[in-house]
């Protein structure tokens, strides 16, 4: 069984593990699990085959060049998981413990720079969010990756009956147990047909013990789903973070619409002002032209003239205001 889970790069058997960079930093912690969770227990006795063809094995694990005992399913230790399953179990945790600190890292660290951006729209701010954010796409896709393939493998039986390393090691202990005898018993001198009926029997024996176990693969399920629980809860508060992301944002964008429109009622009051600036200032051109006129002649017209040119621009700039304001492409 090969495991590839994020760091961990692992070959299992029914009796040791081939790890690759164990002296990596984040590969550490599972070595120390598997050392603590995986004491040294005495030889076992294999189930099911006779004191005569029985084979004490002992059980190691290596952790590049260095070996070290672990433990086989032993006689009194029904309900124990299989030796490749104690490994597995102790890499999804591993792996697990190593994501679900990451994800709390970054909600430490997202919701203070996301309240921050709300409060302050600022180049810095907005730095943050996006550096944030891309952190946040990287760890969802390696928590994406590792969920997908538990999903994968709980789909497929098959695969999963596949994994069980130490039931296929025990069946050829236990063919191999049943054939010896055979072969003891066929030296001593029976009928042939007796012989032939004790072979029969003997590989219907040994093909019934483990017909039905073959499709049990219930432990291995309930392992795998309860990590697969985990892992979707983890990504749950992944993407919690990011929908706390794309809210803080839609905010930051409304704000910013929000004084986009006041820029524009703005430019908007201070073009009806410029227009009504600019009828006077039209007035005014025309009465500065070397042209008669009667006014010219009259004394004390210039003052009255030019309040009631700029009262008829005030004017004019209400009015258009107000119109503006009517049409309701000015706020209140």
């Amino acid at each position: 069984m090969v495991v590839n889970l994020e760091f961990i790069k692992a070959i299992v058997t029914a009796e040791e593990v081939l790890l690759l960079d164990p002296l990596r930093q984040e590969v550490l912690p599972f070595v120390d699990q598997l050392r603590q969770q995986l004491p040294h227990k005495g030889p076992c006795r294999m189930q099911g085959a006779s004191p005569v063809d029985t084979q004490e094995t002992e059980v190691h694990f290596s952790t590049g060049g260095q070996w070290l005992p672990v433990p086989e399913s032993s006689e009194g230790l029904q309900n124990e998981l299989p030796f490749e399953f104690q490994v597995l179990e102790i890499a999804l945790e591993v792996v697990c413990t190593y994501l679900d600190s990451n994800v709390a890292d970054l909600e430490r660290d997202a919701y203070p720079v996301l309240d921050e951006l709300a409060r302050n729209v600022s180049t810095k701010n907005l730095e943050h969010v996006r550096s944030l954010k891309s952190n946040l796409t990287r760890l969802l896709a390696r928590v994406q990756k590792v969920r997908d393939e538990i999903e994968h493998l709980l789909d497929d039986n098959e695969d999963m009956a596949d994994l069980y390393l130490t039931r296929k090691w025990m069946q050829n202990q236990q063919n191999e147990a049943l054939l010896g005898a055979a072969v003891s018993n066929s030296l001593i001198t029976t009928p042939p047909y007796l012989r032939r009926l004790s072979s029969y029997r003997s590989v219907s024996l040994a093909t019934s013990n483990f017909a039905d176990d073959d499709d049990d693969v219930e432990d291995l399920e309930m392992l795998l789903e309860a990590y697969f629980m985990q892992l979707d809860g983890t990504r749950n508060k992944i993407l919690s973070v990011r929908e706390y992301i794309d809210d803080t944002e839609d905010y930051v964008n409304i704000q910013l619409d929000n004084q986009r429109n006041e820029l524009i009622q703005l430019q908007l009051t201070l073009t009806i002002a410029s227009f009504a600036i600019a009828t006077e200032t039209l007035i005014a051109g025309v009465f500065g032209m070397n042209i008669p006129c009667p006014l010219y002649e009259m004394n004390g017209v210039f003052n009255p003239f030019v309040g009631c040119v700029t009262a008829g621009c005030v004017l004019l700039f209400l009015l258009v205001l107000g119109y503006a304001r009517w049409k309701k492409l000015l706020g209140s």
